[in-house]
This record gives C-alpha cells, sequence and structure tokens, in this order.
C-alpha cells in the first residue's frame, strides 16, 4: 500500500510541474500575441490570445482537480476523490468549447464589418516563434499526460497542437496580406473557430463516456484474467467487471471456475492469494470473487458439457458459456450465457438457447443465467 501511495503521489507531482510549465508558456504567449494583434488590427492573433489564457485556465484547473483528487477516502466518500479529475477534464472541455463559440461570433462580426489588418515584421516573428512554442508545448505535456493517465493533461495537450496549427494558420493569412493585398483574417478566425468548437466537442464527449463507465481497457482485462488464470485450481476467470473511481483507481470483481472437489478452506485461501496478486501486480482491487465449482472427475457429465457448449455456441450472438455444473442426483444443469450486445434482442437470443435445449435435452432441468460481455472479449 506504501509503494501504491507513493506512486500516486509521484503522479500528482509529475501532473502539477507539467501544468505550471504550460501556464507560464501560455501566459507568456497571450501577452505577446495580444499586443501584436491589437497593434496590428488582427482578430486572429488577437482570438489567438485570448485561447493562449484559456489553455493557461485549463492548466490552473488540472492542478485544482489533482489536488483535490489526491485527498484520502473518508466516511463520506470510501472510494476516494479521484473522479475530480475527469471533472477537472469536463471543465476544460467546456472552455474549449466556449471559447471556440466566443470566437466564431466575434468573427462573424468582423466579416459583417470587416477592418485592414496591419501587420509588421514583429507580429509575424512573434507567431512564427509561438508556432514553435506549441508544438513543444503540447508534444510535452499530451506525452506526460498519457504516462500518467490523465485526461486533463492529454486534452491540453491535444489544445496546444491545436493551437500551433491555428498560429500557422493565422501567419499564412498574414503572409497573403501582405503579398496579394487579401485579408482573410476574418474568414480564418471563423474557420478557426470551428476547429475549436470540434475540439471541444470531442474531449467533452471523451470525458462524459468515462463518467458514465466504460468496460475498461482491454490490455489491463485480459491481464488482470491472465493473472487469476496463473493459479493451478483455477480452471477459467470470467465476468470481471471493473469500477473506475479516478485513473489508475480501480475496484473490480471475477468469477472463477475451480475443481468441485477443492476443498472450502483452500477456496478460502485461494481468494485471498488471488486478490493479493492482482492487487499487487494490477494495482486493481478485487472486492469479490464469485466462485463456479465445475465437474472435472466425471467423464460423462464431460462429454455433456461438450456436446452443451457446441450446441449453445452454434446459435447467433452466442460469445461462450461458462460456470458448467452438472448435479446428477436433481439432473440439474446450470451455467450462464454470454450475448452479445451485438443481438437486437438479448433476451430473444437467450430464449431461443434455452428453447432448444430443452427439446434436445428434455430428461434435464436446465437452469441458466444470461450474461454480458463486459469487455474481457473486445479483443
Amino acid at each position: 500500500m506504501n509503494n501504491v501511495k507513493e506512486e500516486e503521489n509521484n503522479r500528482g507531482k509529475i501532473i502539477v510541474r507539467a501544468s505550471i510549465i504550460g501556464i507560464l508558456a501560455n501566459v507568456f504567449l497571450a501577452g505577446f500575441k495580444a499586443a501584436v494583434g491589437l497593434l496590428s488590427n488582427s482578430i486572429a492573433i488577437v482570438l489567438d490570445a485570448v485561447n493562449n489564457l484559456s489553455d493557461a485556465l485549463s492548466s490552473v484547473i488540472t492542478i485544482i482537480g489533482t489536488k483535490l483528487a489526491g485527498k484520502e477516502a473518508d466516511k463520506k466518500h470510501p472510494f476516494g476523490y479521484g473522479r475530480i479529475e475527469y471533472l477537472s477534464s469536463l471543465i476544460i472541455s467546456i472552455i474549449v468549447l466556449y471559447a471556440g463559440v466566443t470566437s466564431l461570433i466575434e468573427s462573424v462580426k468582423k466579416i459583417i464589418n470587416p477592418e485592414v489588418p496591419d501587420y509588421n515584421t514583429l507580429s509575424l516573428v512573434i507567431v512564427g516563434v509561438a508556432i514553435f512554442v506549441k508544438i513543444g508545448l503540447g508534444l510535452y505535456v499530451k506525452t506526460t499526460g498519457e504516462k500518467v493517465n490523465s485526461d486533463s493533461l492529454v486534452n491540453s495537450g491535444k489544445d496546444a497542437l491545436l493551437d500551433s496549427v491555428i498560429s500557422s494558420a493565422t501567419l499564412v493569412a498574414a503572409l497573403a496580406y501582405i503579398f496579394t493585398g487579401l485579408s482573410l483574417e476574418a474568414y480564418l478566425g471563423a474557420l478557426i473557430s470551428v476547429v475549436i468548437i470540434k475540439a471541444g466537442l470531442e474531449m467533452l464527449t471523451e470525458t462524459i463516456s468515462k463518467l458514465l463507465g466504460e468496460p475498461g481497457d482491454v490490455e489491463l482485462l485480459q491481464g488482470i484474467k491472465k493473472t487469476v488464470n496463473s493459479f493451478d485450481e483455477v480452471k477459467g476467470a470470467y465476468d470481471l467487471v471493473l469500477h473506475n473511481y479516478g485513473p489508475e483507481t480501480y475496484n473490480g470483481s471475477i468469477h472463477i471456475e475451480i475443481d468441485d472437489k477443492v476443498p472450502l478452506t483452500r477456496i478460502d485461501e485461494l481468494s485471498r492469494e488471488i486478490m493479493n496478486k492482482v492487487y499487487s501486480e494490477k494495482k486493481v482491487l478485487l472486492t469479490a470473487i464469485g466462485i463456479y465449482s465445475v465437474n472435472t472427475h466425471d467423464e460423462e457429465v464431460m462429454k455433456l458439457c461438450q456436446d452443451i457448449r457446441k450446441r449453445v455456441g452454434a446459435h447467433e450472438h452466442v460469445k461462450q458459456i461458462h460456470g458448467f455444473y452438472y448435479g446428477k442426483k436433481d439432473k440439474q444443469v446450470r451455467f450462464d450465457v454470454v450475448i452479445s450486445f451485438d443481438a437486437p434482442s438479448r433476451q430473444a437470443v437467450f430464449n431461443e438457447v434455452l428453447n432448444d435445449l430443452i427439446e434436445t435435452y428434455p430428461d434435464y432441468d436446465f437452469a441458466l443465467a444470461m450474461d454480458m460481455d463486459y469487455g474481457e472479449l473486445l479483443a
């Protein structure tokens, strides 16, 4: 636990450091661009300066969000405050979207009532330098965000890279005006605004999706299953569900198949060993491990399992069955059927499977459970 806490603290320091660098760079650029834009009567450069200020504000929000997310779990929030990082990412997305809408309105006004820009060598040099600064800053912030799994940093990095494209377009428009006398300022401002709005909507959609709940990274899901299956007694691992409480913070549950002859005391030991190993290797806390008891010592039952597995698997949209067990005393067959979300009606597929089994094996009592694909079958 101490190692995990130390990693969380280091992650927070990295995010704060990257954000501070972003604040300093954006404030510096905003000041110069605002001065140049006003002196040259360039709406595109002024809008670019405003965008730099919004980027600096985004970095401030990232710092605040990271600090709040690092608070210890308490009675009111027993799973911690990690999801605050998603809220800070949501706010950043809204700021980007607002900046795009505002600049679009101003650009349209300039199209209706145009003003002639007045460029000079200094303004062009400032814009040129800003392009390289933004490319470097964007790559640094985005890469850092990906390394520490921070959506706020990744969004800030994407926004900075977008700014470099915007600044490049501004520079092209300035050169076009100098050499041809054609003013593209207002139209370029409108185009820039549309690009910013699109980026803001994409960031907003991604963040909302995470707040609603996603199945989890396929690589992480498969890694956890591989760890669980590494125990000799485990015959299969299924129904892995992860609950995300912030970046790098997961609680989860899983079902495992084990030999029906394994004693209860060993099942208890096995559950604890699995929990400890998964947490040690994947930093995921398994709060519950469900047990499927499977027949492994009866050839007749194993043959029945193979036949039923083949028959059920032939139905469209059935992805797998697991947790198969046959009780000879009451002749009951029980297992879970995983049905794809692609099915027009998952319930209809389940009923079709059940009816098929009842007709094919009239002497057996079937107790099926309809299961879903939580993400571990996506790859």
